[in-house]
């Protein structure tokens, strides 16, 4: 995103896309951006850059002719939230410009208020829907997000008032995608962190409730689970189906996608080379004395 410049996608892959989802049917199409955009920043450097990475996903987003462009509101740092609310609107603006969106509408998640981050608290995101006003924005709800931000929708009372927050805020008619993760955090921890359906924090019971509310009728429900091993992906789409009624396979055609390789933190890798140090000590010492017995 920021050394090798924009990445477009060629017309040739682009028109391939469009007619193979035409082919299947499938729809809505909903995009992420980038997550190391942020248009709240304060720093002008890193701003202007986020903007014209925005710019960027707009238009790839275009090419492929997607429905939803999901984006985090962004981190106000030292700026505070006023200021950030008026940088995010007009990174919005400045990022559409000249462009012709075409049936594209751009959906602001609600975050877990982590650090400084933009969008946990709901009249955030209507701040911004309404000073960037011209523009077709909507919302997308992260269920994980909302939990960890205090809302506790885990149980049928808690998820009636956080839908009614929600409607009084932003709107239930422009929420457009619905973000399912269960939550490895407490509730009200302001930390991100997605677990499988129905093994966190939120739990099964409450998915059910969530996926058959009417309130959220017509919404595009998008998992964004981790993948630990192979299959997951396939698992919690099934245990999300069986909340609606819907029996599905969770095994044969595709395995699904590959797992994430974890990351390797410096003390496991500090240790990692220490023990391939040693092996390779103890190689070269055991070398040197089976050339000293055969002199």
């Amino acid at each position: 995103m920021w050394v090798r410049g924009p990445s477009r996608i060629s017309e040739a892959d682009a028109t391939r896309f469009r007619e193979r989802r035409k082919v299947l049917g499938l729809g809505p199409l909903v995009v992420h951006d980038n997550y190391l955009i942020n248009l709240a920043s304060p720093n002008p450097v890193l701003r202007t850059r986020s903007v014209q990475a925005f710019h960027q996903e707009i238009v790839r987003a275009l090419a492929l002719g997607a429905d939803f462009l999901v984006a985090h509101p962004g981190c106000s740092r030292e700026g505070g939230a006023e200021a950030a609310v008026s940088a995010i609107a007009q990174g919005l603006k400045q990022a559409a410009r000249n462009l012709k969106l075409e049936g594209l509408q751009i959906l602001l998640e609600n975050t877990a208020g982590q650090g400084t981050s933009m969008g946990s608290r709901f009249e955030e995101l209507r701040a911004v829907l309404d000073a960037a006003s011209d523009l077709p924005l909507g919302v997308c709800i992260d269920t994980a997000h909302t939990f960890a931000a205090g809302w506790d929708i885990r149980t049928a009372g808690g998820l009636e008032k956080t839908l009614q927050a929600i409607d009084r805020t932003v709107g239930l008619d422009r929420v457009r995608v619905v973000h399912v993760n269960d939550s490895k955090t407490h509730l009200g921890s302001r930390v991100d962190r997605h677990e499988h359906i129905g093994k966190g924090k939120i739990g099964l019971e409450a998915f059910g409730r969530i996926v058959n509310h009417p309130f959220l009728a017509g919404r595009a429900f998008i998992l964004e689970t981790p993948i630990d091993k192979l299959g997951d992906d396939r698992r919690n789409v099934a245990a999300l189906w069986k909340l609606m009624g819907v029996s599905i396979p969770v095994t044969g055609g595709r395995d699904g996608m590959k797992p994430r390789r974890k990351k390797t933190s410096k003390k496991s890798a500090r240790k990692n080379v220490s023990r391939a140090k040693a092996k390779l000590k103890k190689r070269q010492s055991k070398k040197r004395r089976s050339k000293t017995r055969g002199k």
